[in-house]
């Protein structure tokens, strides 16, 4: 199995950037199908962004299109959100998830996650 860490939030103002990563241990991030999420205080997890191992086809929520980038890099092992033209509602518990392969990827059916780490933006 695979065991996720993110790294990369903090407190940012709004309109700045942040780069969350999510590296990966015990198994290659290549036999997965990747996801972000999120989930702001008193909210349900909220899907972000997902990537797929098979071809790197990439999807996005509504909300961040065009803000956000997900990405990954297998020599690292580690998967990435570039996240520009931040607003507070941002705000949240930013999460990577991991599924060998996902039918629908913004679900919240994968079968790994990290532990989170905490975007704030300030307006």
């Amino acid at each position: 199995q695979v065991q996720l860490v993110e790294s990369g939030g903090g407190k940012v103002q709004a309109g700045g950037s942040l780069r969350l990563s999510c590296t990966a241990s015990g198994r290659t991030l290549s036999s997965y199908d990747m996801g972000w999420f999120r989930q702001a205080p008193g909210k349900g997890r909220e899907f972000v962004a997902a990537i797929r191992r098979i071809g790197g086809s990439t999807y996005y929520a509504d909300s961040v299109k065009g803000r956000f980038t997900i990405s990954r890099d297998y020599a690292k092992n580690t998967l990435y959100l570039q996240m520009n033209s931040l607003k507070p509602e941002d705000t949240a518990v930013y999460y990577c998830a991991a599924r060998a392969t996902i039918v629908v990827v913004t679900t919240a059916e994968y079968d790994y996650w990290g532990q989170g780490t905490q975007v704030t933006v300030s307006s």
